[in-house]
């Protein structure tokens, strides 16, 4: 799945053009790396979202097409 799907899906980030602007805003990274909208999310990867007063750093659980407000979280863990 794509990156700036998979922040809309699991509601890190609220809109997908969000998510888009920030991978090209250089303000997402994956493993340590800066990672654009289209990158390819895997379970395992480390995403760090540098927006805001406070950046957030999550490790993927799982990834999947569709998500509840309930069940967004249960696709990551918050690290930091």
């Amino acid at each position: 799945m794509r990156l700036d799907k998979y922040l809309k899906v699991t509601r890190l980030i609220k809109r997908r053009t969000v998510a888009n602007e920030a991978c090209d805003a250089e303000k997402i990274m994956v493993n340590g790396k800066v990672a654009r909208a289209s990158y390819d999310v895997k379970v395992g990867d480390i995403i760090e979202i540098n927006m805001g007063t406070r950046p957030l750093k999550v490790k993927v659980l799982s990834v999947t097409e569709h998500a509840t407000k309930e069940t967004a979280a249960d696709n990551y863990t918050v690290i930091e």
